[in-house]
């Protein structure tokens, strides 16, 4: 018995040692007390040391584009930290090409503030704002999407047609997680009080608050507009191309043609696996109507001998109704592999590399 008590209280007193040395390693080690953070070499901000530059500025009220939540695997938060920075991460650069690297291009979200830091970004970034909107309506489009309406009241928010917001997932039941996702806005950029945003399901932290928690009247966050994918205003004709919720940009693509009356010559290429994943049907008849427009949806996996549209994948239906493609311009939406796969099938069509737009998610 004395054994048992003796290693019990080695033990607990191994555990407390170990409690008291990490409680020191924070406060001290991890401890970076206030720095000075420069942007664009004029604007000065006093912070507190430890956190990443993404989250840093975040505090601050200037918003960087991440689409995965400061986790280093999306790319898109980056900038220029020209001092104070520390060595660039392993974690960093497979996302960094070698002039990104010689530019001194960091990931903001993988890069610690641990010292004063001097960093560059995009003056734009400075009229990103945070908005809490009203959830005023949230409707069923797929069994996996849903269309949130977003009310910002008599805030505005002034978007180019094919940029996204980030909407914040706060903490919930089974998440202790806040965390950031990227959504594209699928609605007229001439409603500046009202957004609509499309989610589709995937079982991550985001996507199960909207489906699973967020409720219509609920106040939810958002910032934005980001982004370097919109509507250029060419000349010639057009194609879309995207599939489940990378219809969103394009919707605001097309929103903003029959806004403006503009009648370049559209297809839309729209990829999904059955009838069921097709949804906003009766929008895209309306721009069938009053544009120069056509919708070519082809599906992959319908079995219905009912069916008497496409059937396969994008890149297959492009190969089919487009003969030569040295005059359009393309916007395509949907998942890196999609994406990729699209602009082969385009480029073997002659369609400039230079007139591909494209949004990987």
């Amino acid at each position: 018995m004395d054994t048992i008590i003796m290693t019990i209280i080695v033990f607990s007193g191994i555990s407390a040692a170990l409690a008291a040395i990490l409680t020191f390693s924070d406060r001290t080690v991890g401890n970076y007390g206030n720095v000075t953070l420069t942007i664009n070499e004029d604007k000065n901000f006093t912070v507190k040391g430890g956190s990443s530059l993404l989250d840093t500025l975040r505090n601050e009220k200037i918003f960087i584009p991440s689409a995965c939540g400061g986790k280093g695997t999306c790319g898109y938060c980056k900038v220029a930290v020209l001092e104070g920075g520390g060595p660039v991460l392993a974690t960093e650069k497979p996302h960094l090409g070698k002039d990104e690297l010689e530019n001194s291009i960091r990931l903001s979200c993988q890069c610690k503030v641990k010292q004063n830091i001097r960093i560059r970004i995009p003056e734009e970034l400075f009229n990103v704002k945070e908005y809490a909107v009203l959830v005023e309506k949230m409707e069923q489009m797929t069994p996996t999407i849903k269309k949130l309406t977003l009310n910002l009241g008599e805030e505005e928010i002034n978007f180019k047609p094919g940029q996204y917001v980030q909407l914040k997932a706060p903490a919930y039941e089974g998440n202790e997680e806040e965390v950031y996702r990227a959504y594209s806005i699928a609605s007229s950029v001439k409603d500046k009080h009202t957004i609509e945003l499309l989610i589709g399901y995937t079982g991550g932290i985001a996507t199960t608050y909207v489906h699973y928690h967020l409720k219509e009247g609920d106040t939810a966050h958002i910032n934005g507009p980001y982004g370097e994918f919109y509507y250029h205003e060419d000349e010639g004709p057009v194609i879309l191309a995207g599939a489940g919720t990378g219809m969103a940009p394009l919707m605001s693509i097309l929103q903003y043609m029959a806004d403006n009356d503009i009648r370049r010559e559209t297809i839309f290429f729209f990829g999904a696996r059955t009838r069921e994943d097709l949804f906003l049907l009766d929008k895209i008849k309306t721009f069938e109507e009053k544009l120069n427009f056509k919708f070519i949806p082809t599906l992959s996996r319908e079995e219905s001998p009912e069916w008497k549209g496409e059937r396969g994948r994008v890149p297959q239906a492009i190969e089919k109704y487009i003969e030569d493609g040295k005059n359009y311009s393309a916007y395509l939406c949907g998942s890196p592999a999609m994406i990729d796969s699209i602009v082969e099938a385009l480029l073997k069509k002659n369609v400039p590399v230079d007139k591909i737009y494209y949004d990987k998610f």
